[in-house]
């Protein structure tokens, strides 16, 4: 039997970056993977480049039925540490837009960085490990694998949620939770494109798949965000449709503005007056793909001259544009999702340690809590965070 000071389970983003920090202050540190490779996710995340975090990461851009939670963490461990230690690797990188930082090679520059940090610390990584039973003891815990049997004075969950199966993911770290008192709050996939099963939409979708619209307004739920949106042979993807999903639930109507910078009503007049005998077709090309406003044309209006449309049905064609409404039939689900919302009840876990209220000892990081961020850097800063803190008392 082997024994040890920390055992970690899950050496994704959290894991490694709880790892490598508390073997850092002279802890014996094991940290276990059921995959053949730590930090899968790591590596195929931000086109595999990484967005490795937001230059802009404030308690905001997280979601969680405690919304204080995050304060904690994200203060002590900020954005600008993780640039630090990225910095001091020299791993080279660019701000994308909205202060969203990749990699200019590619992700695996970001975990080799935390598998030397940890190589350097002195953790024991363990992959093909699988844990079959977790037993608390007097002091610490007693954890069956298929290895062996390990002891250790503190256990941390880092097995991440359900967000990719194909990587590995399970609920393992829910069960965990479940089993040592926990309430788990309601799980669905966040960050993930909607399906649309509308036959007349899903035709649009189809036709026009591979299609992105810059700068668009989508909101939901009293929630906005202005970005890209992409159609898909299945229904709607891109920036701005993965950060309204976190927010939208099955029947609720998305509202998207295809053209926020521009003053519809005051365009379309101007150009009937500058340009009578142009085709509404040939307009909405200046503003979209040729394709796009060819079909938007046909379907949703009757093309025609400007000349010909009267100052009602010019209206309407602003009001279309402008406030594009559909119901989603779902979402992609976990297959594609980038976080799972809701788990760990973090009411049951201390803010300041990570540590579990209701059993000494046990420690929960990263996605396995009910903490998600927005798109863009936010949820491997909460991941940069939240393994930090726990680093600190483990």
């Amino acid at each position: 039997m082997q024994v040890t000071d920390v055992v970690i389970i899950g050496a994704g983003a959290a894991g490694l970056m709880c790892a490598l920090t508390a073997a850092g202050r002279g802890r014996r540190v094991l940290l276990l993977d059921h995959a053949n490779k730590a930090g899968k996710k790591i590596l195929m995340s931000g086109g595999g480049r990484c967005n490795f975090t937001n230059l802009y990461c404030e308690p905001d851009n997280f979601l969680s039925a405690n919304p204080h939670f995050c304060k904690s963490a994200l203060a002590r461990y900020t954005q600008w540490d993780f640039i630090g230690l990225v910095g001091k690797h020299g791993v080279a990188y660019h701000e994308k837009k909205l202060g969203q930082l990749f990699c200019d090679h590619k992700a695996s520059d970001i975990l080799g960085m935390l598998l030397d940090e940890c190589a350097q610390a002195g953790v024991e990584l363990r992959l093909e490990t699988s844990v079959s039973e977790i037993a608390r003891l007097e002091a610490g815990y007693q954890l069956q694998t298929n290895a062996g049997l390990l002891r250790c004075a503190a256990l941390v969950i880092a097995s991440g949620g359900l967000s990719i199966p194909t990587l590995g993911a399970t609920g393992f770290g829910y069960q965990v939770a479940r089993q040592f008192g926990h309430t788990l709050l309601p799980t669905r996939a966040g960050l993930v494109p909607f399906t649309i099963t509308d036959p007349q939409l899903k035709a649009l979708c189809t036709e026009l798949s591979g299609t992105s619209v810059e700068d668009c307004l989508v909101s939901c739920n009293g929630q906005s965000f202005r970005e890209n949106i992409l159609f898909t042979h299945r229904g709607l993807s891109g920036p701005a449709i993965l950060q309204i999903s976190s927010f939208w639930q099955p029947g609720d109507t998305l509202h998207i503005d295809l053209l926020p910078h521009i003053d519809l009503p005051e365009w379309l007049a101007e150009q009937q007056r500058e340009r009578p005998n142009s085709e509404l077709k040939t307009l909405l090309a200046e503003l979209f793909t040729k394709k796009m406003a060819g079909l938007l044309a046909d379907n949703w209006f009757v093309n025609k001259p400007l000349k010909q449309y009267s100052p009602g049905e010019l209206k309407a064609i602003a009001e279309r544009l402008a406030n594009w409404q559909l119901v989603p039939a779902g979402t992609e689900g976990y297959r594609t999702a980038e976080v799972t919302l809701g788990g760990v009840d973090t009411r049951e876990v201390s803010s300041k340690t990570m540590e579990s209220l209701k059993s000494p000892g046990l420690y929960f990081i990263g996605e396995v809590l009910d903490v998600s961020g927005h798109l863009g850097g936010f949820n491997f800063q909460w991941a940069w965070a939240s393994g930090y803190a726990a680093a600190q008392y483990v």
